[in-house]
């Protein structure tokens, strides 16, 4: 093959901006290999990443995409420890712009690539690193859950929100998610969260307050931010600590800070990049992960598998925020 398809975007924009693009087929230069994709996972970090409101800025035209599960079709220079043929999947340890893959044959850095127990499909294959990174770090790393402590997790129906109601579960700890409405509601409690707020119709903070007697929620783990974040106060126990991976609500945050002193909270940004860029700390990761997944403690939720040609669809239907775990595209 000389050519293969990559999806990119020319300007900034809603899901209509990306686009297929035929390019000549890319070689591994030193220390990367190129992956025939299997299967491409999306994150919420990409629809942001599209709309130029991420923390990294697309250069046009910008490839997009940080998870992509496959085999090995080429080698660079350098690479000892992979080879092709290695069915492998990619953990976000690069910039989009430069190594985006959703595509059919992308190119990736070595160090950025590992392999997946056998027992799972592609799809769930790319369903691993950047939910269960994520989650690890700020539960395991950051939050030092312990079993006999309580974790609000809001937005909680995300593949992140899925893979923290797991590893909470696997540590024992009491977990209480928060979805908009009723229709998650059943679902969330199959993931395995033993309280399930509906945001739309009752305060996060009350019924945290119910459901702990009093006490409140030791860690709490939220993407969206904003004017949230000062209720997560009244929701959180004396010595609490709130972490804020993300920003889906785009009206700036209001810091709670009466409670953040009157309780000594923790309040910390996070991303997974804390990890993925430190070794060591991913190596904890990693391992901790594979121990899971072997042991069928993780098992990644795939909630809806979309076509090639069909991406914009994909991403309109992530911005709907109507999935359960992770949308995968198949290639």
């Amino acid at each position: 093959m000389k050519t293969t398809q990559t999806v990119r975007f020319h300007q900034a924009g809603d899901a209509s901006v990306l686009q297929i693009d035929t390019l000549d087929m890319p070689k591994p230069g030193v220390g990367e290999v190129r992956i025939k994709a299997a299967a491409i996972g999306l994150n919420r970090a990409e629809v942001m990443f599209r709309n130029g409101a991420y923390i990294e800025q697309p250069s046009y035209p910008s490839k997009i995409g940080y998870e992509v599960s496959g085999v090995i079709d080429a080698v660079g220079e350098g690479v000892t420890d992979l080879k092709c043929g290695d069915i492998v999947s990619t953990i976000p340890a690069f910039t989009m712009g430069e190594y985006g893959v959703y595509g059919k044959h992308p190119i990736v850095p070595a160090f950025a690539v590992a392999k997946y127990p056998t027992h799972l499909s592609p799809a769930e294959g790319t369903a691993i690193w950047m939910q269960y990174v994520t989650a690890y770090g700020a539960l395991c790393e950051v939050g030092k859950l312990t079993s006999d402590q309580t974790i609000l997790i809001t937005a909680a129906s995300s593949s992140v929100g899925i893979a923290a109601i797991q590893i909470a579960n696997w540590i024992g700890a009491t977990v209480i998610a928060t979805t908009r409405g009723p229709e998650k509601v059943t679902s969330l409690k199959q993931a395995g969260a033993h309280y399930v707020i509906e945001s739309d119709s009752e305060s996060i903070s009350q019924s945290v307050n119910l459901i702990t007697e009093g006490q409140g929620a030791n860690l709490i783990f939220d993407p969206i931010g904003g004017p949230l974040l000062n209720e997560l106060g009244d929701a959180a126990a004396q010595a609490g600590i709130i972490i804020e991976y993300g920003a889906l609500d785009p009206n700036p945050s209001i810091y709670p800070l009466f409670k953040a002193l009157e309780k000594a909270l923790t309040i910390v940004g996070y991303t997974l990049f804390e990890l993925t860029q430190d070794p060591v700390r991913l190596e904890r990761a990693k391992q901790f992960i594979y121990q899971g997944l072997e042991q069928k403690k993780l098992f990644p939720k795939v909630d809806k598998i979309f076509a090639f040609e069909d991406i914009q669809s994909a991403h309109r239907y992530m911005e709907a925020s109507e999935q359960i775990g992770k949308i995968v595209v198949k290639i």
